[in-house]
């Protein structure tokens, strides 16, 4: 008898193919949590609720567009929670929920990483880049 995917650790899943198949439902979320704005709203919210223009105030370089959409794309996977107040000026706000909490330990470690790490990266960069120049 065949054991159910969801007792398999996560190592067998990968050698059995469930998640890497295109048809996969977590290559969304994986999708919405890696991309480079949610990865960002999930640690900027990791201290504290956030209004929405706090939030793009934090996290440079972000579009309406973008914030809106990635915020969205959380919301609907249950990492965030959007309140909003019946006020005028409207007054939005965003926190993690408890599932948020958990998928933000883990990219803050990716996070972590890539900050300590940033300088081998950029020093791999440069002999590559100038190869490509030449």
């Amino acid at each position: 008898m065949e054991q159910p995917t969801s007792e398999l650790s996560f190592v067998e899943q990968v050698r059995r193919g469930e998640l890497m198949s295109a048809n996969c439902p977590s290559r969304e979320v994986l999708r919405h949590i890696t991309s480079r704005w949610g990865l960002l709203v999930l640690i900027s919210l990791s201290e504290e609720t956030l209004r929405f223009s706090e939030l793009r105030r934090r996290i440079g370089g972000v579009s309406e567009k973008m914030l809106a959409q990635t915020l969205q794309s959380l919301e609907d996977d249950g990492f965030i929670d959007r309140v909003s107040y019946p006020v005028v000026p409207p007054h939005v706000e965003y926190s993690l929920t408890p599932l948020g909490i958990e998928v933000k330990e883990q990219v803050t470690g990716l996070a972590e990483w890539l900050e300590s790490n940033l300088h081998r990266i950029l020093k791999q960069r440069k002999p590559r880049e100038a190869a490509l120049q030449e």
